[in-house]
């Protein structure tokens, strides 16, 4: 296969400057508008008339901790129930003898291409039935639906990999499936897991759409306090809680870049 390093330098600049233009593209307007967690005043103006914390500050008020706590809950119990069923799904799907295997593939990852607004709309309906709605445990499974999708691409591109006589060596020397799984796959796989599992806790932190349709006053989030700030109250403590944001998730897709290395 050609490496991209070996296209003549006229095809390779119209990429780089494509890529430059991209990242140009995300990167100014958060260049633009974290900065403003820094002002003293309340106001998203430049200058500055003073430098300040004040807004990281207010980040320890009992409302906004609270959605942290709460973002953390939910996100933990999204990547367990994720990781676990996106894993075994991941697993099934490596079969070839797998019935609909394509067809289970699509439905599987369909929550990455169907609106999100269109899938709460749904469980809120749905959750509606089963006294779901404005309940912890409904806003995990809502969370869960759209997180395993991010478990299963990781360890399906994991197992491709894998070497399944492995396993059939394993059951010949008499381990069972369990046990085989536990010591001979999960050891191989695990960058795989670890690395899904990270990108559904991050997807599930940082999810609003379904916490605007199914959860209560009672579960805040992080991101759910910022929607609602930006309606009701904006000050500059939104931005701080975005800069707070964007450091956490950008040290978990740091730690997945490393998983992936490792796989």
């Amino acid at each position: 296969m050609r490496h991209y390093h070996d296209l003549p330098l006229w095809v390779r600049l119209p990429l780089y400057a494509f890529v430059a233009l991209a990242l140009a593209m995300m990167v100014l307007p958060l260049a633009a508008a974290l900065p403003i967690s820094l002002n003293v005043d309340p106001w998203f103006v430049y200058p500055f008339r003073e430098f300040s914390l004040r807004w990281f500050e207010a980040l320890l008020s009992p409302r906004w901790t609270g959605a942290i706590v709460n973002s953390v809950l939910i996100a933990v119990a999204t990547t367990l129930l994720a990781t676990g069923l996106g894993t075994l799904a991941a697993i099934g799907l490596a079969n070839p003898r797998f019935p609909f295997r394509n067809l289970v593939m699509v439905l599987g990852l369909a929550p990455l291409i169907v609106p999100v607004v269109v899938l709460a709309l749904g469980l809120y309906i749905f959750f509606g039935q089963l006294s779901l709605n404005y309940t912890f445990i409904g806003v995990v499974i809502a969370h869960t639906l759209l997180a395993s999708p991010f478990v299963v691409i990781t360890v399906t591109a994991t197992l491709t990999r894998f070497d399944f006589t492995l396993m059939r060596a394993a059951a010949s020397l008499g381990a069972g499936r369990v046990f085989a799984f536990r010591t001979v796959m999960l050891p191989v796989i695990a960058p795989g897991v670890g690395a899904g599992a990270i990108l559904a806790f991050a997807a599930s932190f940082d999810e609003v759409v379904m916490m605007l349709f199914i959860s209560g006053p009672q579960q805040q989030t992080v991101p759910k306090l910022m929607y609602l700030g930006m309606r009701e109250n904006i000050n500059p403590t939104i931005i701080a809680a975005a800069v707070v944001t964007i450091a956490f998730t950008s040290v978990l897709m740091a730690a997945t870049y490393r998983l992936n290395r490792g796989k």
